[in-house]
């Protein structure tokens, strides 16, 4: 969700001008719908090869289907990976099934998440489900995923691979102080789910700083991206009236996102000088909000935040 007022700068970086791809391996998680699925089939039309990350088989092959009746020229790969991010239990399968298959990963887009649902929503681990799916499940994946990753950093250039969080303007705008209240996670909260998401989403914008510091220096980019206001289902759990007037106001077709996704995941602006870097729409380097950007700091909230992660998903690793 980005910012309602705001005028983004046009894209820079879309189908139109992303040269070829061939060779890649990418990895897009919710990746059925929305911008995940409309980022697919950029990737997939410049001749990558693209997995397809879903909870149902069903939904995968017929996007995969889909894709490939849109782009018949294309001498890119479709592969699909099944794992539902609301079960830490289903992760690790997952990315084994992924690393018995594959020895690169160019980018990893940690795209999938949820959006407002009905307040006591929780995981399959009784987490509060947003904190679990948008922040909790990714760590674990792209824990999980970092062999190939460093693999891929060996024989690369500067600024492959990469990890995009994707984050929300929601961190800015309904986060709380500092971004990530540590001392809610894991326990009934106070808070609204409006200020659950920001929270969530404040988180990936630490994970992304966090994950930068880990891995920088092995060569791995890592990035957090705010894809902008986009006409997808992620807001179905938002009131119908609200979601009339966002609609009216503000929703940008999804594709837009997609570009900021393709800018935080490919573009050559962001390097070893700005790895952890904030983008928004339509692709561009930025500064989130003060409280949050002085917690990315190495010994702020994103320190301890990152730290908490590694001991919720120790044992699923």
């Amino acid at each position: 969700m980005g910012n309602l007022l705001a005028s983004p700068a046009p894209p820079t970086l879309t189908e139109k001008n992303l040269s070829s791809q061939a060779g890649k391996v990418f990895v897009v998680t919710g990746s059925t719908s929305g911008i995940g699925f409309e980022l697919a089939q950029i990737l997939y039309a410049a001749n990558a090869k693209v997995w397809i990350v879903a909870r149902s088989a069903s939904k995968a092959q017929a996007t995969v289907d889909r894709i490939r009746t849109a782009h018949p020229d294309s001498q890119g790969q479709l592969e699909i990976l099944i794992v539902d991010f609301n079960d830490l239990t289903k992760i690790k399968p997952a990315a084994e099934d992924f690393l018995r298959r594959e020895t690169r990963l160019d980018v990893l887009w940690n795209n999938a998440g949820v959006m407002i649902p009905p307040k006591g929503t929780k995981t399959a681990q009784q987490y509060e489900a947003q904190i679990g799916v948008n922040a909790l499940a990714p760590h674990l994946f792209t824990k999980l995923l970092a062999p190939v990753l460093l693999k891929t950093a060996e024989v690369q250039a500067a600024g492959n691979p990469r990890v995009v969080w994707v984050s929300s303007s929601a961190a800015e705008r309904f986060a709380p102080q500092g971004g990530v209240d540590l001392d809610a996670l894991g326990k009934e909260s106070s808070y609204s789910q409006w200020q659950n998401y920001g929270m969530s989403k404040a988180a990936n914008i630490f994970q992304a700083a966090e994950c930068a510091r880990r891995y920088g220096e092995a060569g791995i980019m890592s990035v957090a991206a705010d894809p902008g206001n986009l006409n997808t289902d992620l807001y179905q759990n938002m009131p119908r009236y609200q979601l009339f007037l966002v609609k009216r106001l503000a929703l940008k077709p999804a594709i837009y996102g997609a570009y900021t996704e393709l800018f935080a995941g490919l573009s050559g602006q962001i390097t070893a000088a700005n790895n952890g870097a904030w983008v928004v729409p339509w692709g561009q380097v930025a500064n989130p909000r003060k409280d949050i950007d002085a917690e990315r700091d190495g010994n702020g909230v994103a320190k301890r935040f990152w730290e908490w992660c590694d001991e919720q998903v120790a044992m699923y690793e």
